[in-house]
């Protein structure tokens, strides 16, 4: 893999919450994230001489974590603890779309997307471990992630694949034949095709990434996909997975005790739809670390994270 650019940090804007995981821009380049607390915050004017302006939208009564626009201007969230939701930015009413898989409840649902068909694909991380034992789900490497499908005015998801690696990030390719996945345990990117002879199937997409893949995002069918690595390979893990289930589980149990603390780098790459790299931007000591979210709007990225009290501007890659 080719050596990666670096990583240009230009602002950072500290928030009034706590843990933006997931970022996204809409049409106006302004910037929706979740926080901790529950809330759906707003952010305008990022990259002006004052302070930027932030607004509260609405506030889920959970933990949000993955944003998708519909064409319609709502927001829909996943929950980590109250599952599938759709929000009303005007009025800031939220309703739940789906909240259970086959009677059991839907916990650490991670990301979605919105198909033109009208159909809403889900990831869920893990069925074993909630959003607070993330670490735990990583070193035991359930592989209980999912991919699921809400059909248009549905109350009830279909499970399309099991057994992911903590299934996470979810981005449509340019002509919605199929979906990228992200699975972080696994760095690696697997497509799963929605259309044509393959339709329900899936396949290595991007692999041996440089790091853990964690949310995904893409401006349009004319952009790539960008990918934020919220932490590098870890060679321990990699020994780890060849051994024994209870070996893992018990790996596990004790990370449930072990306090985290990232590393003092970040990262982020682009792919394109065939699978290819087309940047890799890395910071070996980053002010800003664990970045879960990266997303790109005129003139700068914008990175999010799930340990950070704010958000990170960055300069755009160089045009290739």
């Amino acid at each position: 893999m080719a050596t990666p650019t670096p990583l240009v940090p230009l602002r950072y804007v500290r928030l009034p919450g706590h843990g933006p995981e997931d970022v996204i821009a809409d049409p106006q380049g302004r910037i929706l994230t979740g926080v901790a607390d529950g809330r759906i915050l707003r952010l305008d004017t990022l990259t002006g001489p004052g302070a930027p302006r932030v607004e509260t939208l609405a506030e889920t009564g959970g933990r949000p974590l993955g944003l998708e626009l519909f064409p319609d201007g709502d927001l829909l969230v996943c929950d980590a603890e109250r599952g599938l939701l759709r929000a009303d930015l005007g009025t800031g009413t939220v309703r739940v779309l789906a909240d259970e898989v086959a009677g059991e409840r839907l916990c650490f649902a991670s990301n979605a997307v919105a198909a033109p068909d009208g159909s809403v694909y889900v990831t869920v991380s893990s069925r074993r471990h909630p959003l607070d034992h993330w670490l735990a789900d990583l070193v035991e490497d359930t592989r209980t992630g999912r991919l699921l499908r809400l059909a248009p005015g549905g109350r009830a998801f279909e499970v399309l694949l099991e057994g992911l690696r903590f299934a996470n990030g979810l981005a449509l390719s340019a002509d919605a034949g199929f979906l990228v996945l992200a699975e972080t345990r696994a760095c690696r990117l697997t497509r799963y095709w929605l259309t044509g002879p393959k339709a329900g199937r899936r396949e290595p997409f991007t692999e041996d990434l440089p790091g853990m893949p964690d949310n995904l995002w893409r401006s349009g069918p004319a952009g790539p996909v960008w990918v934020a690595l919220a932490g590098p390979r870890v060679p321990a893990l990699d020994v780890l997975e060849r051994a024994a289930p209870a070996v893992r589980r018990a790996a596990g149990r004790a990370a449930r005790h072990v306090p985290f603390r990232p590393t003092g780098s970040a990262a982020v790459v682009a792919v394109d739809d065939d699978g290819r790299i087309v940047h890799h931007l890395a910071r070996r000591r980053s002010r800003f670390r664990m970045v879960t979210s990266v997303c790109a709007t005129p003139g700068h990225l914008v990175l999010g994270s799930l340990w950070e009290p704010g958000v990170a501007v960055c300069a755009p890659p160089a045009a290739r």
